[in-house]
């Protein structure tokens, strides 16, 4: 997402539609950025552990974070990939309308 897309402030759109697609994207974007963080936390960790040596807190701790990141990641990735086809979908109907 860019800061020129339509989604900067919701509360200026009159279509409420539009404005939950701007609170989606929001959430998604805030969502895809913790869990990406968290899957390098993960793999940080990971790499701590596998220096020091592995004992049973830090395999939970690895297995907890990433776990974390799944849950994030999987749907905001979804989400975000949603609310992108949905613009699409809006732009080419606006343009057809033009077209007309």
């Amino acid at each position: 997402m860019t800061p020129s897309d339509d989604h900067s402030d919701p509360a200026s759109s009159p279509d409420p539609i539009l404005a939950r697609r701007a609170a989606v994207a929001h959430w998604t974007l805030l969502a895809n950025r913790i869990g990406w963080l968290l899957l390098a936390l993960a793999v940080a960790l990971f790499v701590v552990a596998f220096m020091v040596g592995f004992n049973p807190t830090m395999a939970t701790l690895v297995m907890v974070v990433l776990m974390a990141s799944f849950v994030l990641l999987a749907p905001s990735i979804v989400m975000g990939y949603a609310v992108r086809a949905a613009d699409r979908a809006d732009d080419e109907e606006l343009h057809r309308g033009r077209r007309a």
